[in-house]
C-alpha cells in the first residue's frame, strides 16, 4: 500500500468516482483508505462462511493490494459485497477533503421527499414493539426499529461532494462503497458514522459501542444540560448496558484481557450526544481475523436489538422493508487478519438521482413512540444537512 502525502495525490478531480468504476473512501481520525477499480469480487455466501472465504481468497490470489474492502449487509444470511481493489492508497492522519465539481441537489430542481414508513406507522411500529417487549414471559429486552426517508433530485448525485460535506465532522468515520450494481445502475453506500464495530491490529482488538443518544442543542448551556442529562438516564444507560454485555460475552472467550476501564463515556457528534464504552483486549489466538470477529459479532444489540434471534425476527415482522446495508458494517481486511469494521448507521444508500437516508432507535422498556420518532429525525440531520436539507424542511418525514 502507497502512502502520498496529501489528498491531493489521491483524490483528483477527475477520478472522482466515475460511474463505470466503483471506488472506495474509508476516512476515519488518523487515516484516509481509498481504492480504485476492482480487481476480483469475493464470491458470494453468508456470514457464517465469510471469513473462511476471505482466508481462502488471499491463499488463491496473493498478488495485488493485500486488502479487501466493502459491506456487510444487516441480514445475516444476505451476502456481504467485498472487493479486492486494482488500487488502494493511505493516507496517515485527517487530512481536509475539498468538494469536487459536482451537486448533490442541484439548483433549479425540486427535491422530491417521501417517508418509508411514514412517521404515523413508525410511531405504530414502536408502539407494537414495546407491547412486545412487554409481554408476560417474554424474553426481548431490546428492539432497534428504523425507518427511511428517500430523497429524489434532478441530476446524478455527486458522491465526492457528499463525502466533503460528511467529512466536515471530525468526530465520525466518512465512508462510501459500492454495492452490488442493480439492474446494471450503480450504487453506493455513503455515511458518516460515529461506532467502530471491531478493529483487530496484530494480536489487539478494539470495539467502541454506542447506545443511547440525545440531541446536540446550539446553545452551549442547554447542550452541556442534555449531554448531562443522557449522562444521568437511566433508561439510556440500560440501554447502552445490554450492548457493552453482548460485545464483552461475545469477546471474553477470544480473549486474555477484555476491559472496558474507562466505563461509560460521552461521545460528541456535531449532531447528537451518544453514550459510549471503548472496549480493548488481546486476542488468545493470533490466528482470529478481524473479519471473523465482525462477523461474531454482527449484528450488535445497537442495530437489532437483544436476544438477537428474538429481536431479528420482531425487526422483519414490524419494519416492513428490508435494510440492505443500511445497520450493517464497512471497512476493510487484510491477509495478516488486520482490519477495521464500523458499523454503518447514519448512512444513505445513492443510485443516480435518488438517496435512501436511513436512522433506527433502540426501543426498551420506558421507551415512547414519540421520543423515538423525535430520535430518529435527530439522527437524518447529518445526511439531511449534506444534501442541504434540515429535519424541519422534510415535514413529518
Amino acid at each position: 500500500m502507497v502512502h502520498p502525502s496529501t489528498l491531493n495525490d489521491i483524490l483528483p478531480e477527475d477520478r472522482a468516482f466515475p460511474a463505470n468504476r466503483p471506488s472506495y473512501v474509508l476516512r476515519s481520525g488518523d487515516e484516509t483508505l481509498l481504492a480504485y477499480g476492482v480487481a476480483r469480487e469475493l464470491p458470494g455466501g453468508t456470514i457464517s462462511d465469510l471469513a473462511s472465504r476471505v482466508r481462502r481468497h488471499f491463499e488463491e490470489y496473493p498478488t495485488g493490494p493485500d486488502i479487501l474492502v466493502g459491506a456487510i449487509p444487516y441480514a445475516r444470511e444476505a451476502s456481504a459485497y467485498l472487493l479486492r481493489p486494482e488500487k488502494a492508497l493511505r493516507v496517515m492522519g485527517r487530512h481536509e477533503l475539498g468538494v469536487p465539481g459536482g451537486h448533490l441537489a442541484p439548483q433549479g430542481f425540486a427535491m422530491q421527499v417521501t417517508a418509508d414508513p411514514s412517521a404515523d406507522a413508525f410511531s405504530a411500529a414502536v408502539a407494537r414493539g414495546l407491547a412486545r417487549l412487554c409481554e408476560d414471559g417474554g424474553s426481548l429486552r431490546k428492539i432497534v426499529l428504523s425507518r427511511s426517508v428517500r430523497l429524489a433530485v434532478g441530476n446524478d448525485i455527486s458522491i465526492p461532494a457528499l463525502i466533503a460535506r460528511l467529512a466536515v465532522d471530525d468526530a465520525v468515520v466518512t465512508f462510501a462503497t459500492p454495492l452490488p450494481p442493480r439492474e446494471g445502475s450503480p450504487r453506493f453506500l455513503v455515511g458518516a458514522t460515529p461506532e467502530l464495530l471491531v478493529e483487530r491490529r496484530g494480536p489487539r482488538v478494539f470495539s467502541h459501542p454506542l447506545a443511547g443518544s440525545a440531541r446536540r442543542s446550539p446553545d452551549s448551556v442547554h447542550d452541556r444540560e442534555a449531554a448531562e442529562a443522557l449522562l444521568r438516564s437511566e433508561k439510556d444507560r440500560r440501554e447502552h448496558a445490554l450492548v457493552v454485555e453482548q460485545i464483552m460475552d461475545v469477546l471474553s472467550p477470544l480473549c486474555t484481557d477484555l476491559a472496558a476501564p474507562d466505563g461509560v463515556m460521552l461521545k460528541a457528534t456535531r449532531s447528537m450526544w451518544h453514550l459510549g464504552t471503548r472496549i480493548k483486549g488481546t486476542l488468545k489466538d493470533i490466528g482470529t481475523s478481524s473479519i471473523e470477529l465482525a462477523a461474531l459479532l454482527h449484528p450488535t444489540p445497537a442495530v437489532c436489538g437483544m436476544p438477537r434471534s428474538e429481536a431479528d425476527a420482531a425487526i422483519r415482522d414490524l419494519e416492513g422493508y428490508d435494510r440492505g446495508f443500511y445497520a450493517g458494517a464497512v471497512g476493510w481486511c487484510d491477509s495478516s487478519g488486520d482490519g477495521r469494521w464500523y458499523v454503518s448507521i447514519r448512512c444513505a444508500e445513492i443510485e443516480g438521482r435518488n438517496a435512501r437516508l436511513y436512522a433506527g432507535a433502540g426501543i426498551v422498556p420506558g421507551s415512547t413512540p414519540e421520543g423515538e420518532l423525535a430520535e430518529t429525525a435527530h439522527k437524518f440531520s447529518a445526511m439531511l444537512e449534506a444534501f442541504g436539507l434540515s429535519v424541519a424542511q422534510i415535514g413529518e418525514a
